[in-house]
Protein backbone atom coordinates (compact mmCIF):
# COMPACT_ATOMS: atom_id res chain seq x y z
CA UNK A 1 0.00 0.00 0.00
CA UNK A 2 2.78 2.41 0.87
CA UNK A 3 4.46 1.86 -2.53
CA UNK A 4 1.17 2.67 -4.25
CA UNK A 5 0.86 5.87 -2.20
CA UNK A 6 4.44 6.81 -3.05
CA UNK A 7 3.90 6.28 -6.78
CA UNK A 8 0.70 8.34 -6.70
CA UNK A 9 2.49 11.15 -4.93
CA UNK A 10 5.36 11.21 -7.42
CA UNK A 11 2.90 11.35 -10.31
CA UNK A 12 0.79 14.20 -9.01
CA UNK A 13 3.22 16.30 -6.94
CA UNK A 14 4.58 18.39 -9.85
CA UNK A 15 1.10 19.84 -10.29
CA UNK A 16 0.79 20.96 -6.67
CA UNK A 17 1.99 24.10 -5.00
CA UNK A 18 4.46 23.94 -2.12
CA UNK A 19 1.92 23.63 0.70
CA UNK A 20 -0.16 21.16 -1.28
CA UNK A 21 2.96 19.09 -1.91
CA UNK A 22 3.65 18.80 1.82
CA UNK A 23 0.03 17.89 2.57
CA UNK A 24 -0.05 15.36 -0.24
CA UNK A 25 3.15 13.66 0.89
CA UNK A 26 2.04 13.58 4.50
CA UNK A 27 -1.30 12.01 3.59
CA UNK A 28 0.44 9.47 1.33
CA UNK A 29 2.79 8.36 4.13
CA UNK A 30 2.37 5.95 6.99
CA UNK A 31 2.86 8.17 10.05
CA UNK A 32 3.85 6.29 13.19
CA UNK A 33 4.63 7.87 16.57
CA UNK A 34 6.34 5.58 19.06
CA UNK A 35 5.56 7.31 22.34
CA UNK A 36 2.46 9.02 23.71
CA UNK A 37 1.40 9.24 27.38
CA UNK A 38 -2.30 10.01 26.96
CA UNK A 39 -3.20 6.80 28.80
CA UNK A 40 -1.82 8.04 32.10
CA UNK A 41 -2.44 11.76 31.55
CA UNK A 42 -6.03 11.64 30.32
CA UNK A 43 -7.62 8.23 29.93
CA UNK A 44 -6.86 7.02 33.47
CA UNK A 45 -8.17 10.39 34.67
CA UNK A 46 -11.53 9.59 33.12
CA UNK A 47 -11.25 12.06 30.24
CA UNK A 48 -13.01 11.23 26.99
CA UNK A 49 -10.46 11.17 24.14
CA UNK A 50 -13.18 10.66 21.53
CA UNK A 51 -13.67 14.42 21.88
CA UNK A 52 -11.26 17.32 22.21
CA UNK A 53 -9.43 17.09 25.55
CA UNK A 54 -8.87 20.62 26.90
CA UNK A 55 -5.31 21.11 28.07
CA UNK A 56 -4.16 17.81 26.62
CA UNK A 57 -2.12 16.98 23.55
CA UNK A 58 -4.04 13.93 22.36
CA UNK A 59 -7.50 12.83 21.35
CA UNK A 60 -8.95 10.85 18.45
CA UNK A 61 -10.11 13.86 16.36
CA UNK A 62 -6.66 15.44 16.54
CA UNK A 63 -4.90 12.15 15.73
CA UNK A 64 -6.91 12.05 12.50
CA UNK A 65 -6.19 15.72 11.82
CA UNK A 66 -2.47 15.02 12.24
CA UNK A 67 -2.60 12.14 9.79
CA UNK A 68 -1.39 9.66 12.41
CA UNK A 69 -1.77 6.08 11.17
CA UNK A 70 -0.06 4.29 14.04
CA UNK A 71 0.25 5.45 17.64
CA UNK A 72 2.14 3.61 20.37
CA UNK A 73 0.23 4.25 23.59
CA UNK A 74 2.57 4.22 26.58
CA UNK A 75 1.66 2.20 29.68
CA UNK A 76 3.43 3.88 32.61
CA UNK A 77 3.56 4.12 36.36
CA UNK A 78 6.11 5.52 38.77
CA UNK A 79 8.43 3.54 41.06
CA UNK A 80 5.99 3.90 43.95
CA UNK A 81 4.08 1.07 42.29
CA UNK A 82 6.10 -1.85 43.61
CA UNK A 83 5.64 -5.60 43.47
CA UNK A 84 2.02 -6.60 43.56
CA UNK A 85 0.94 -3.21 42.18
CA UNK A 86 2.88 -2.28 39.02
CA UNK A 87 1.85 -5.20 36.79
CA UNK A 88 -1.78 -4.91 37.89
CA UNK A 89 -1.80 -1.19 37.13
CA UNK A 90 -0.26 -1.84 33.72
CA UNK A 91 -3.13 -4.17 32.95
CA UNK A 92 -5.69 -1.63 34.15
CA UNK A 93 -4.27 0.85 31.64
CA UNK A 94 -4.40 -1.73 28.85
CA UNK A 95 -7.99 -2.49 29.84
CA UNK A 96 -8.84 1.20 29.49
CA UNK A 97 -7.28 1.41 26.03
CA UNK A 98 -9.07 -1.77 24.95
CA UNK A 99 -12.36 -0.27 26.10
CA UNK A 100 -11.80 2.81 23.94
CA UNK A 101 -10.95 0.64 20.94
CA UNK A 102 -14.00 -1.54 21.57
CA UNK A 103 -16.36 1.44 21.76
CA UNK A 104 -14.86 3.20 18.72
CA UNK A 105 -14.44 0.40 16.14
CA UNK A 106 -14.81 2.77 13.20
CA UNK A 107 -11.92 4.96 14.37
CA UNK A 108 -9.41 2.62 16.04
CA UNK A 109 -8.14 -0.95 16.08
CA UNK A 110 -5.53 -2.77 18.14
CA UNK A 111 -2.35 -3.27 16.12
CA UNK A 112 0.55 -5.63 16.77
CA UNK A 113 2.17 -5.98 13.35
CA UNK A 114 2.90 -4.40 9.97
CA UNK A 115 -0.15 -6.17 8.52
CA UNK A 116 -2.34 -4.54 11.16
CA UNK A 117 -1.25 -0.99 10.43
CA UNK A 118 -1.67 -1.54 6.68
CA UNK A 119 -5.15 -2.88 7.36
CA UNK A 120 -5.95 0.08 9.63
CA UNK A 121 -4.71 2.57 7.04
CA UNK A 122 -6.81 0.90 4.35
CA UNK A 123 -9.89 1.24 6.56
CA UNK A 124 -9.05 4.83 7.60
CA UNK A 125 -8.55 3.82 11.23
CA UNK A 126 -5.86 4.60 13.78
CA UNK A 127 -3.67 1.60 14.55
CA UNK A 128 -3.29 1.51 18.34
CA UNK A 129 -0.01 -0.09 19.40
CA UNK A 130 1.03 -0.59 23.03
CA UNK A 131 4.40 -0.01 24.69
CA UNK A 132 5.20 -0.47 28.39
CA UNK A 133 7.47 2.27 29.76
CA UNK A 134 9.45 0.93 32.71
CA UNK A 135 10.84 -2.51 33.43
CA UNK A 136 9.65 -2.35 37.03
CA UNK A 137 6.17 -3.07 35.68
CA UNK A 138 7.09 -6.70 34.93
CA UNK A 139 8.01 -7.18 38.62
CA UNK A 140 11.09 -9.32 37.76
CA UNK A 141 8.82 -11.99 36.27
CA UNK A 142 9.21 -13.30 32.70
CA UNK A 143 5.72 -14.78 32.73
CA UNK A 144 4.40 -11.24 33.11
CA UNK A 145 6.27 -10.34 29.92
CA UNK A 146 4.50 -13.22 28.17
CA UNK A 147 1.16 -11.96 29.46
CA UNK A 148 1.80 -8.41 28.28
CA UNK A 149 2.85 -9.66 24.86
CA UNK A 150 -0.37 -11.67 24.54
CA UNK A 151 -2.33 -8.53 25.37
CA UNK A 152 -0.67 -6.72 22.48
CA UNK A 153 2.38 -5.02 24.02
CA UNK A 154 5.07 -4.66 21.36
CA UNK A 155 7.83 -2.88 23.23
CA UNK A 156 9.14 -2.71 26.77
CA UNK A 157 11.30 0.22 27.89
CA UNK A 158 13.84 -1.54 30.11
CA UNK A 159 13.83 1.25 32.69
CA UNK A 160 12.07 4.49 33.33
CA UNK A 161 14.00 7.05 35.40
CA UNK A 162 14.16 4.51 38.22
CA UNK A 163 16.51 1.53 38.02
CA UNK A 164 15.43 -2.05 38.57
CA UNK A 165 17.39 -4.85 40.22
CA UNK A 166 18.52 -5.91 36.76
CA UNK A 167 18.98 -2.65 34.81
CA UNK A 168 20.23 0.84 35.66
CA UNK A 169 18.59 3.99 34.33
CA UNK A 170 20.18 7.06 32.80
CA UNK A 171 18.91 9.12 35.72
CA UNK A 172 20.56 6.89 38.30
CA UNK A 173 23.80 6.29 36.40
CA UNK A 174 24.24 10.08 36.17
CA UNK A 175 23.40 10.79 39.81
CA UNK A 176 26.69 11.25 41.74
CA UNK A 177 24.83 10.94 45.05
CA UNK A 178 23.82 7.36 44.34
CA UNK A 179 26.14 4.46 45.00
CA UNK A 180 24.86 1.81 42.61
CA UNK A 181 25.57 -1.83 43.38
CA UNK A 182 25.99 -2.42 39.66
CA UNK A 183 25.64 -0.60 36.35
CA UNK A 184 24.11 -2.11 33.25
CA UNK A 185 22.22 -5.35 32.83
CA UNK A 186 22.42 -8.22 35.27
CA UNK A 187 22.18 -11.81 34.07
CA UNK A 188 18.41 -11.62 34.51
CA UNK A 189 18.38 -8.45 32.42
CA UNK A 190 20.20 -10.22 29.61
CA UNK A 191 17.84 -13.16 29.92
CA UNK A 192 14.91 -10.75 29.61
CA UNK A 193 16.34 -9.26 26.40
CA UNK A 194 16.77 -12.77 24.94
CA UNK A 195 13.21 -13.63 25.97
CA UNK A 196 11.82 -10.49 24.33
CA UNK A 197 13.74 -11.37 21.15
CA UNK A 198 12.11 -14.80 21.16
CA UNK A 199 8.63 -13.36 21.70
CA UNK A 200 8.98 -10.65 19.08
CA UNK A 201 8.75 -7.75 21.54
CA UNK A 202 10.94 -4.76 20.76
CA UNK A 203 13.59 -3.76 23.31
CA UNK A 204 13.25 -0.01 23.99
CA UNK A 205 16.37 1.79 25.21
CA UNK A 206 15.04 5.26 25.96
CA UNK A 207 15.62 6.16 29.64
CA UNK A 208 18.26 3.47 30.20
CA UNK A 209 21.76 4.20 31.46
CA UNK A 210 24.75 4.15 29.16
CA UNK A 211 26.00 0.79 30.45
CA UNK A 212 22.53 -0.73 30.24
CA UNK A 213 22.26 0.60 26.68
CA UNK A 214 25.42 -1.14 25.48
CA UNK A 215 24.71 -4.33 27.43
CA UNK A 216 21.26 -4.55 25.84
CA UNK A 217 22.58 -3.83 22.34
CA UNK A 218 25.12 -6.62 22.77
CA UNK A 219 22.52 -9.03 24.18
CA UNK A 220 19.87 -8.41 21.52
CA UNK A 221 19.76 -10.47 18.36
CA UNK A 222 17.01 -8.23 16.97
CA UNK A 223 16.90 -4.52 16.07
CA UNK A 224 16.11 -2.32 19.09
CA UNK A 225 14.08 0.86 19.34
CA UNK A 226 14.83 4.11 21.14
CA UNK A 227 11.27 5.34 21.43
CA UNK A 228 11.71 8.98 22.51
CA UNK A 229 15.26 10.35 22.74
CA UNK A 230 17.46 12.92 21.00
CA UNK A 231 21.13 13.60 20.21
CA UNK A 232 23.39 14.46 23.14
CA UNK A 233 25.67 16.61 20.97
CA UNK A 234 22.77 19.00 20.29
CA UNK A 235 21.36 18.96 23.84
CA UNK A 236 23.76 17.41 26.39
CA UNK A 237 21.28 15.95 28.87
CA UNK A 238 21.47 12.45 30.28
CA UNK A 239 18.38 11.21 28.43
CA UNK A 240 19.90 11.90 25.01
CA UNK A 241 22.24 9.63 23.05
CA UNK A 242 25.94 10.22 22.52
CA UNK A 243 27.51 9.57 19.14
CA UNK A 244 28.79 6.09 19.96
CA UNK A 245 25.30 5.10 21.10
CA UNK A 246 23.78 6.47 17.89
CA UNK A 247 26.29 4.51 15.83
CA UNK A 248 25.53 1.37 17.86
CA UNK A 249 21.84 1.67 16.96
CA UNK A 250 22.71 1.76 13.26
CA UNK A 251 25.00 -1.26 13.61
CA UNK A 252 22.16 -3.08 15.37
CA UNK A 253 19.68 -2.08 12.65
CA UNK A 254 17.41 -0.26 15.09
CA UNK A 255 15.70 3.11 15.05
CA UNK A 256 15.97 6.30 17.13
CA UNK A 257 12.69 8.20 17.45
CA UNK A 258 13.15 11.91 18.02
CA UNK A 259 11.47 13.54 21.03
CA UNK A 260 9.63 16.90 20.96
CA UNK A 261 10.23 17.73 24.66
CA UNK A 262 11.67 21.21 25.17
CA UNK A 263 14.16 20.07 27.83
CA UNK A 264 15.60 17.41 25.49
CA UNK A 265 15.89 19.95 22.66
CA UNK A 266 17.41 22.78 24.71
CA UNK A 267 19.78 21.85 27.55
CA UNK A 268 19.15 25.27 29.16
CA UNK A 269 15.37 24.85 29.30
CA UNK A 270 15.21 24.03 33.02
CA UNK A 271 17.63 26.82 33.91
CA UNK A 272 15.63 29.38 31.94
CA UNK A 273 12.39 28.04 33.43
CA UNK A 274 13.72 28.56 36.96
CA UNK A 275 14.95 32.04 36.14
CA UNK A 276 11.53 33.01 34.86
CA UNK A 277 9.85 31.36 37.83
CA UNK A 278 11.82 33.31 40.40
CA UNK A 279 11.66 36.59 38.47
CA UNK A 280 7.97 36.58 37.50
CA UNK A 281 6.05 34.45 40.01
CA UNK A 282 5.08 36.25 43.24
CA UNK A 283 7.31 35.24 46.14
CA UNK A 284 4.39 34.02 48.21
CA UNK A 285 3.61 31.47 45.46
CA UNK A 286 7.14 30.12 45.15
CA UNK A 287 7.48 28.21 48.40
CA UNK A 288 7.66 24.44 48.00
CA UNK A 289 7.30 24.53 44.20
CA UNK A 290 10.03 22.46 42.59
CA UNK A 291 11.08 21.01 39.25
CA UNK A 292 8.49 20.68 36.50
CA UNK A 293 5.80 22.25 38.70
CA UNK A 294 7.57 25.60 38.35
CA UNK A 295 6.65 25.59 34.66
CA UNK A 296 2.93 25.39 35.43
CA UNK A 297 3.15 28.50 37.63
CA UNK A 298 4.41 30.61 34.74
CA UNK A 299 2.25 32.90 32.63
CA UNK A 300 1.19 31.78 29.16
CA UNK A 301 3.62 34.26 27.64
CA UNK A 302 6.53 32.97 29.72
CA UNK A 303 5.71 29.38 28.78
CA UNK A 304 5.69 30.28 25.10
CA UNK A 305 8.97 32.13 25.49
CA UNK A 306 10.63 28.96 26.78
CA UNK A 307 9.66 26.75 23.84
CA UNK A 308 12.48 26.00 21.39
CA UNK A 309 11.74 26.31 17.67
CA UNK A 310 10.55 23.35 15.60
CA UNK A 311 13.87 23.60 13.78
CA UNK A 312 15.51 22.03 16.85
CA UNK A 313 13.56 18.83 16.19
CA UNK A 314 14.71 18.83 12.58
CA UNK A 315 18.27 19.56 13.74
CA UNK A 316 18.18 16.32 15.72
CA UNK A 317 16.90 14.40 12.72
CA UNK A 318 19.60 15.99 10.56
CA UNK A 319 22.30 15.15 13.07
CA UNK A 320 21.36 11.49 13.28
CA UNK A 321 20.93 11.20 9.51
CA UNK A 322 24.32 12.80 8.88
CA UNK A 323 25.96 10.49 11.41
CA UNK A 324 24.41 7.12 10.52
CA UNK A 325 21.99 7.55 7.60
CA UNK A 326 18.29 8.11 7.09
CA UNK A 327 17.28 4.47 7.72
CA UNK A 328 17.55 4.77 11.51
CA UNK A 329 15.39 7.78 12.42
CA UNK A 330 11.75 7.97 13.46
CA UNK A 331 9.38 10.08 15.56
CA UNK A 332 8.47 9.64 19.24
CA UNK A 333 6.91 12.93 20.24
CA UNK A 334 6.24 12.25 23.95
CA UNK A 335 2.95 14.12 23.75
CA UNK A 336 1.01 14.21 27.03
CA UNK A 337 4.14 13.10 28.86
CA UNK A 338 5.83 16.50 28.93
CA UNK A 339 4.91 20.01 29.99
CA UNK A 340 6.43 21.80 27.00
CA UNK A 341 7.06 20.95 23.36
CA UNK A 342 8.78 22.70 20.46
CA UNK A 343 6.93 25.60 18.86
CA UNK A 344 4.67 24.48 16.05
CA UNK A 345 4.24 21.05 17.64
CA UNK A 346 1.35 21.90 19.92
CA UNK A 347 -0.41 18.53 19.89
CA UNK A 348 -0.93 15.40 17.78
CA UNK A 349 -2.58 17.42 15.01
CA UNK A 350 0.82 19.02 14.32
CA UNK A 351 2.66 16.20 12.52
CA UNK A 352 2.19 17.77 9.06
CA UNK A 353 4.55 20.52 10.27
CA UNK A 354 7.31 17.90 10.48
CA UNK A 355 6.75 16.88 6.86
CA UNK A 356 6.77 20.50 5.72
CA UNK A 357 9.97 21.22 7.66
CA UNK A 358 11.71 18.13 6.23
CA UNK A 359 10.83 19.25 2.69
CA UNK A 360 12.27 22.67 3.51
CA UNK A 361 15.51 20.98 4.64
CA UNK A 362 15.78 19.25 1.29
CA UNK A 363 14.74 15.70 2.17
CA UNK A 364 13.25 13.72 -0.71
CA UNK A 365 9.89 11.98 -0.57
CA UNK A 366 11.26 8.49 0.04
CA UNK A 367 13.45 9.59 2.94
CA UNK A 368 10.64 11.60 4.53
CA UNK A 369 8.41 8.54 4.43
CA UNK A 370 11.15 6.55 6.15
CA UNK A 371 11.37 9.12 8.94
CA UNK A 372 7.60 9.44 9.34
CA UNK A 373 7.05 5.73 9.87
CA UNK A 374 8.67 3.28 7.46
CA UNK A 375 11.81 2.89 9.58
CA UNK A 376 9.78 2.00 12.67
CA UNK A 377 7.73 -0.42 10.58
CA UNK A 378 10.93 -2.11 9.42
CA UNK A 379 12.10 -2.65 13.01
CA UNK A 380 8.68 -3.94 14.07
CA UNK A 381 8.65 -6.37 11.18
CA UNK A 382 12.17 -7.59 12.02
CA UNK A 383 11.19 -8.89 15.48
Amino acid sequence: MQNIYSLLFLLVSPFFGYGQKADSLHNASLVIDTHNDVLISSIMEGKDITKNVPGGHTDIPRLFKGGVNGQFFSVWCGPEYGKGKAFAYANRQIDSLMSIIHHNPDEMMLATSKADILKAAGQHKIAAFIGVEGGHMIEDNLTYVDSLYKRGVRYLTLTWNNSTKWATSASDENNPKLKLKHEGLSEFGKELVHHMNELGMMVDLSHVGRQTFFDAIEASSKPIIVSHSNAYTIAPVSRNLKDDQIRAVAKNGGVICVNFYSAFLDENFNKKRDQLFFSTVPENQQKGVKGDNRFYKLSAGAKEQLRPPLSKVIDNIDYIVNLIGVDYVGIGGDFDGVESTAKGLDDVSSYPAITKALIERGYNEKDIQKILGANVLRVLEAQ
